[in-house]
């Protein structure tokens, strides 16, 4: 796994590349619960899985655990660039009925204010 993160403005934009399953679930988690602690002004994430050959259920929940600590803030979290295949099993799993789906990092980050 890959992790890049960057603050623009109220956003964390996150890029990952990389399998997302359970041997890197805990590091993965980990990384992005500091960035939001030592970010305390982030109030949207925008997760880019343009590198993402794989997801597993694990690196799903990751992903649910960081949408529910910003949305219960009134925060919100963008998901872009997903390959057919891991956009599939984000679909499957109901993540993009609570987390929006964008054709880029600038138009996510547009919405992330």
């Amino acid at each position: 796994m890959e992790l890049q993160v960057e603050i623009k403005g109220g956003a964390m934009l996150v890029r990952l590349a990389g399998e997302i399953d359970l041997a890197v679930a805990d590091t993965l988690r980990t990384s992005l619960e500091e960035e939001l602690d030592r970010n305390p002004g982030v109030r949207n994430i925008v997760i880019n899985l343009g590198g993402v050959r794989y997801i597993d259920s694990s690196g799903l929940g990751v992903l649910l655990g960081r949408y529910r600590r910003i949305s219960g803030d009134g925060g919100r979290m963008f998901i872009v660039g997903a390959s057919p295949q891991v956009r599939r099993i984000v679909e499957m799993s109901g993540l993009l009925n609570i987390m929006q789906e964008f054709p880029s990092e600038a138009d996510a980050l547009n919405h992330a204010g």
